[in-house]
């Protein structure tokens, strides 16, 4: 997998995911649902980026290395419209 598409994939989950509280008590987490390929989001999970849960989970959710390399992402990847 190339790794812009690793990059591009990591900032389409931040940018669709959501914030939800996991338990009572514990920190907001950011989820998204599993809606791009297999291999990337495998990659992305090995590198620590974000976490599966169960492989029969329909969302993964962000690390907060995940959520901190996506911000950055986001700057990388900034469009500027023409006037």
């Amino acid at each position: 997998m190339g790794e812009e598409i690793e990059e591009l994939t990591l900032l389409l989950i931040y940018l669709s995911s959501w914030e939800e509280k996991a338990c009572s008590g514990m920190s907001p987490v950011r989820r998204c649902w599993k809606g791009f390929r297999f291999e990337v989001i495998d990659e992305l999970e090995k590198k620590g980026l974000i976490s599966q849960g169960s492989f029969r989970s329909k969302s993964v959710y962000l690390t907060e290395e995940g959520i901190n390399h996506a911000e950055e992402l986001k700057e990388k990847f900034k469009f500027q419209r023409k006037k």
